[in-house]
């Protein structure tokens, strides 16, 4: 792709929630390392969120990032309530 960098230090990390949800979004390096915490643990409201990832202070490579969204509808009784993660 012309003009396109694959040493790009910044990328934009995108997700809907279809519901409101408690968030978390984490990087990791190769070997398993926390590089950089997006999303702590936060109530988040339904909705499209998109966050930037700065590697500028990090060294070239490849960065995977997870995203735990735990979905909890308070008139669900508790082993009814859903925690997904992914990874990418």
């Amino acid at each position: 792709m012309p003009g396109h960098s694959p040493f790009n230090p910044v990328t934009k990390i995108s997700f809907d929630l279809p519901q409101d949800s408690k968030v978390s979004l984490v990087v990791y390096d190769l070997l398993g390392r926390e590089v950089s915490r997006l999303v702590n643990n936060e109530f988040k409201v339904a909705g499209k969120y998109t966050y930037d990832f700065n590697a500028t202070s990090l060294s070239s490579g490849v960065y995977f990032y997870r995203l735990v969204v735990s979905l909890s509808n308070q008139s669900m009784p508790e082993n009814f309530r859903r925690r997904r993660e992914w990874y990418c």
